[in-house]
């Protein structure tokens, strides 16, 4: 298989750039004009190209795509090129942008002049003419050509990385990395254009008929001064709170303010509709997704973006100005968004979701052996932790509420939540519970769980190793180990979970340790080591699960823990049955983790739930 590595130069304006609009805005406007292209096959000379269309399509066909990897520094960008405006599509995409993230960490910069200079290779060159606003057939000859050598040099720097970064990369990932790109390069998603439009209109009306019970006008609703007189007005003290940032007191109307939320509750149903009326329209998030969705419906399929390593623990994020991660399920309008995503012509999309994966891998990362059994054979955790804190001796007893906070003890309680905490995530749920009882409930988790509780105090001294500069291994069977030269947790996968310039000082309660972001630092603690390493072996093993399922049906997004396929009609039954059975594999590491899924189908992404 052959190494292709590619670099586009393309039109670009004061009003129309990639740094000013999405990529597949971008690249499917009509004044988007490629200028030239840079082709290294191998490591053979670097080649530039400029042309017509066509001119270029005749160039491209002198290679063998179909048997190549292609390499780029944002192959989302230039993948996208390739396969929408010259129907190219190579066996694997690659991008020394995605491995970069991996192998240094969401919080260093990762582009090519940033990695160029940390490798040493090189400088990454600057144009050497204004190329703004300039047409191909603008350019002279001798212009294209030094365009040609800075287009060149970027090539080249990219292949070097690729040498550097790619030689130890594990190979699992890099299909990760191609299944990954592939959502958004090689799109199968259609776009329901009347549903969005109706919901673009019912979402203005919603804000409409809020304004109109409120009885305000939408610009005293906007302002806070004005806001707190409309409150006054109605005998309601203004709530406030003291800024973070400048330590001044402020209003406090943000939505997730306690004193501000609890006004909905009010007695008096003029307050409650000023807050409603306010909550409604000062967001206008779900107005700007869906005029998005609309423009990308207009334009051709919906790539879906996905960041590749969009967080510290590996998880995917969202890309392209477009979050799918966080898409609305509930409210008046919810799931529209979701429904909008559909499948195309004798397709339906299946949509397969891990069952308390993170809860799963704690237990059995912590050897907590009553509580992975009881996963394995499909208990209700949830209703067994009620059963422990509140005395109840049958399942059919649990009461909802119990259930309820059951299941917020087994996924909060588990990474060393104290009562304060616990208290208040049951609060953001409406659930009212004193301090007392929530430290009650604490320590009856803890109780039942000591091995999980043990392995916090286990990960505090994998910190106090790690800034020692000792390697460990951690978790059962040492599925983890430290890498105290990077300051970093090696993965099961090869990739790495890193701390950079990890370091303990003595604060009120022992040494306290933190390490650099890129906004300055963040402080880490043993349950917090344990939530971060969760999250990740999850995402591992998710991973692993996205390639076998790959084999045969069309990965089309990833939501979380969920994993959303589009597969032939005539195959639905033996597809649903082949993706739940991947979604229940678990890598030669994880023996014994009770790994469980459940699944949905529908013709929209919104059905399958």
């Amino acid at each position: 298989m052959d190494l292709i590595t590619i670099d586009f130069e393309t039109f670009y304006s004061q009003d129309f750039s990639l740094s000013k609009m999405t990529t597949e805005a971008y690249v499917r406007d009509p004044r988007f004009e490629v200028i030239g292209v840079s082709v290294k096959v191998n490591n053979g000379r670097t080649e530039w190209a400029s042309g017509t269309h066509e001119q270029l399509k005749n160039y491209f066909s002198g290679f063998a795509w179909e048997d190549s990897m292609v390499l780029a520094h944002n192959t989302m960008f230039d993948g996208a090129i390739l396969s929408w405006l010259f129907d190219i599509h190579p066996r694997v995409w690659a991008d020394t942008l995605c491995i970069g993230r991996a192998v240094h960490g969401v919080e260093v910069g990762g582009s090519l002049k940033a990695l160029a200079e940390r490798y040493q290779i090189g400088a990454k060159g600057t144009e050497v003419l204004d190329a703004k606003g300039k047409r191909r057939l603008d350019f002279t000859d001798e212009e294209l050509d030094k365009y040609g050598d800075y287009c060149i040099n970027d090539v080249e720097l990219t292949y070097k990385l690729f040498g550097i970064m790619g030689k130890k990369f594990p190979r699992q990932e890099l299909r990760v990395i191609d299944l990954t790109l592939r959502m958004f390069i090689e799109p199968m998603l259609d776009l329901d254009l009347g549903l969005l439009e109706q919901h673009l209109e019912d979402t203005k009306d919603i804000k409409d008929k809020l304004l109109l019970d409120a009885g305000v006008d939408k610009k005293d609703l906007m302002s806070n001064p004005k806001f707190a007189e409309l409150l006054k007005g109605v005998g309601v003290i203004p709530p406030m709170k003291t800024s973070p940032t400048t330590g001044k007191e402020t209003y406090a109307f943000a939505k997730s303010d306690e004193a501000f939320k609890a006004l909905l509750e009010h007695e008096d149903v003029r307050v409650q509709a000023l807050v409603n009326a306010r909550l409604g329209n000062k967001s206008t998030l779900e107005e700007t997704r869906t005029q998005r969705f609309i423009d990308i419906s207009k334009r051709g399929l919906l790539p879906v973006p996905v960041r590749y390593y969009a967080a510290h623990t590996g998880r995917w994020g969202g890309a392209d100005k477009i979050n799918l991660q966080n898409l609305p399920s509930r409210g008046p309008n919810g799931k529209k968004l979701k429904k909008s995503m559909i499948a195309p012509d004798g397709y339906v999309l299946i949509d397969c979701d891990s069952s308390q994966i993170e809860a799963r891998v704690l237990a059995w990362l912590a050897g907590q052996g009553d509580l992975t059994e009881a996963f394995r054979v499909g208990d209700d955790v949830y209703k067994k932790m009620a059963m422990s804190i509140y005395g109840v001796n049958r399942e059919e007893d649990v009461t909802k509420d119990q259930r309820f906070v059951g299941k917020t003890t087994i996924l909060g309680a588990g990474y060393g939540m104290g009562a304060v905490r616990f208290k208040e995530q049951l609060q953001s749920f409406g659930f009212d519970m004193d301090l007392d009882e929530a430290r009650r409930v604490i320590s009856v988790y803890r109780e039942a769980n000591f091995k999980i509780t043990t392995l916090w105090r286990d990960a505090g001294y994998m910190l106090e190793n790690m800034a020692r500069g000792d390697s460990v291994q951690f978790g059962l069977d040492g599925v983890v180990a430290v890498d105290a030269t990077k300051k970093a947790i090696m993965l099961p996968s090869g990739l790495f979970m890193r701390y950079d310039e990890l370091a303990g000082e003595q604060g009120e309660r022992g040494v306290e340790y933190t390490y650099k972001v890129r906004r300055g630092r963040n402080r880490i603690y043993g349950g917090k080591v344990i939530e971060n390493v969760c999250q990740a072996i999850a995402r591992c093993i998710i991973g692993e699960q996205m390639l076998k399922i790959a084999k045969r049906y069309r990965v089309v997004l990833t939501v979380h823990d969920s994993v959303v396929c589009c597969v032939p009609e005539e195959e639905v039954v033996e597809a649903q049955e082949y993706i739940e059975s991947c979604m229940r594999w678990t890598p030669h590491w994880a023996a014994g983790m009770p790994v469980n899924c459940e699944s949905g189908i529908g013709k929209s992404y919104g059905d399958c739930e």
